[in-house]
């Protein structure tokens, strides 16, 4: 029998207690230790899952072979750089970090000791979008909503680093280039920070894509759309389903080929529990990952930039 890898988690507020429970039900895994400043939080959840709790993260740096870090963005860089130095794999939750200087600093320590390191990107997990990532060679045209409903938290950032984020991320990994036009425009509506924001992009290459991302929502929506040669792909993300509509032959006498249209709907996953499998590949050496810390900084580099735009309309001209 191979041996467990042995996991710890920092910070186990809402998301992060659903990372320990997912651990917990790994066979491959062993959950070492939660460490979170609240006792009154993890003493309980430590009990239940038979595992060891503190309320200073740095205890588990000779204790694991993996970490999750699910601890607010200002505080990314101070929890994940010592876990970085010591060379453990590191599962840090979107966006990468508070800043820019800071992501680089990350994923030049993740390189100089070679530390495995995964950035929490969620969206790249689901099966819909990763079936179009298989077709889809030559993207013209993205269409992107991401709509929300006003939730407590995150509310310490704007609407570009609580959602967008995800959307940018998963522009740049199928057009892979960089944007050379960023148009913005976005503004407050409950809180201090932009919460309704719309994005356009240009590339080199010509491909354009088109963001919007709101949390003062009355429902939830996402959806993303791709227009390419190959055809159409509509992916609805939350309930995992894709279109397709592609060019098929002409029947004869019509001028126009007919339009060949498929509807699939994939067996529900959680992309949480298919993410976290997959960061145990990566930090037993089975696999490369799948966001890395340098795709991490690509998406939060294109928020900063989309930011300063809107703080600074002029820079849209």
């Amino acid at each position: 029998m191979s041996k467990k890898t042995r996991v710890g988690v920092v910070g186990v507020g809402y998301l992060g207690q659903i990372h320990a429970k997912i651990y917990d039900q790994m066979p491959e895994v062993e959950l070492v230790l939660l460490a979170d400043t609240n006792r009154d939080t993890i003493a309980p959840l430590a009990e239940q899952y038979g595992c060891r709790s503190t309320d200073n993260y740095l205890e588990l740096i000779d204790q694991v072979d993996a970490v999750s870090i699910v601890v607010p963005t200002s505080l990314h860089f101070d929890v994940a750089q010592p876990f970085l130095e010591a060379g453990i794999a590191t599962l840090l939750e979107k966006p990468i970090a508070a800043t820019v200087e800071e992501a680089r600093k990350l994923v030049d320590l993740a390189a100089q000791n070679d530390a495995p390191f995964l950035i929490g990107h969620l969206e790249r997990y689901n099966p819909a979008l990763r079936a179009v990532a298989e077709k889809v060679a030559d993207p013209r045209y993205i269409e992107v909503h991401r709509l929300g409903t006003f939730v407590e938290r995150a509310t310490d950032v704007d609407v570009i680093t609580d959602l967008m984020i995800h959307d940018l991320d998963l522009v740049l990994s199928l057009v892979d280039e960089e944007p050379d036009d960023v148009q913005a425009i976005g503004a407050p509506v409950v809180t201090d920070h932009v919460d309704l924001a719309n994005v356009r992009l240009s590339f080199p290459s010509g491909a354009v894509a088109n963001i919007t991302a709101s949390r003062v929502s009355n429902k939830r929506f996402r959806r993303f759309r791709v227009f390419g040669p190959e055809g159409y792909y509509g992916i609805n993300l939350m309930d995992q389903e894709l279109d397709i509509v592609t060019k098929g032959d002409a029947e004869e006498g019509q001028q126009f080929p007919s339009l060949d249209m498929e509807h699939i709907t994939f067996d529900s996953e959680q992309p949480l529990q298919v993410e976290l499998g997959h960061f145990i590949e990566v930090a037993s050496g089975r696999a490369m990952p799948m966001v890395t810390g340098l795709q991490g900084l690509r998406a939060l580099e294109l928020a900063e930039q989309i930011q300063s735009i809107m703080r600074e309309p002029e820079l849209n001209l």
